[in-house]
């Protein structure tokens, strides 16, 4: 009797360590899920990514040459005009692809194991690396070509991605929230952030725009980041203006907020 009340007491056996890095194991799953589903389909595959915003940003880049061939800052238009529409691009594609993160993976979500932040973030890690790659070849490309007479600051540039990064996080997660319980914000977002490209300082200079327009401006927060992409390439461009506490700050309380509504309601968006 005793040897058999001995075997059937229940052992308790300790965690597995497969079990401990479940969140990364989830999020690189997801990692690789989005580069099959939306680069392994097309011809090209994930070199194609790269090389179609990099085509779109060079012959943009042409056209204004010609048309602008004097720019506002530096010698060379082309660096000028990139290292604007880059940090710009850079914010617009991952503020665009976390807020259809829930959309995306609406399947995956109803598995416990993942949950909207891990789309989330699987999301921004695809788009992050596309995106550098996309500025490391174009600025590589600009520089061989092109006598900007620049010198590039990384640690500057790397704050200016921390600002972009960190702007496209709060604006995705929030706009995640906003298009799923509302399908009407995603076109209004669409119409009310087409001026953005005209008031973000890409073709011009921050410091030659008249006031009162000027003040109003400041707080664009795309300014301080094309801002600070210009300073972190233009030793002699000062950019007194920019301001990362300001970015970063409007990026947690976006990023915040919209994590807590995600959080409330993620599970009334799955079903709908």
């Amino acid at each position: 009797m005793t040897q058999l009340a001995q075997t059937a007491e229940p052992v308790l056996r300790p965690i597995s360590d497969v079990k401990r890095f479940t969140t990364a194991r989830v999020v690189m799953a997801l990692v690789l899920r989005e580069m099959s589903t939306s680069y392994g389909r097309s011809p090209g595959g994930y070199i194609w990514a790269i090389l179609e915003p990099i085509g779109g940003i060079t012959m943009m880049v042409i056209v204004f040459s010609i048309l602008l061939r004097s720019p506002p800052l530096g010698t060379s238009f082309p660096i000028f005009y990139a290292t604007g529409l880059v940090p710009f691009s850079f914010w617009a594609s991952t503020s665009g692809r976390i807020a259809s993160a829930l959309t995306y993976s609406r399947s995956l979500i109803s598995y416990p194991r993942v949950t909207f932040v891990d789309a989330i973030i699987a999301r921004f890690i695809v788009n992050f690396i596309t995106q550098m790659l996309v500025a490391y070849f174009l600025f590589t490309g600009i520089l061989m070509l092109f006598d900007s007479e620049t010198i590039p600051n990384f640690p500057a540039i790397a704050l200016c991605y921390a600002m972009a990064s960190a702007l496209g996080v709060g604006v995705g997660v929030m706009n995640c929230f906003l298009g799923a319980m509302y399908p009407l914000w995603n076109r209004f977002w669409a119409i009310a952030t087409r001026p953005l490209f005209l008031v973000s300082c890409i073709f011009m200079l921050y410091e030659t725009v008249p006031e009162p327009y000027q003040s109003i401006l400041w707080y664009n927060p795309l300014v301080h980041v094309c801002g600070q992409m210009r300073k972190a390439f233009f030793p002699f461009y000062d950019a007194v203006y920019v301001s990362p506490a300001y970015v970063f700050g409007v990026s947690l309380v976006l990023m915040v907020t919209g994590l807590i509504f995600l959080q409330r309601y993620h599970r009334e968006m799955r079903e709908r």
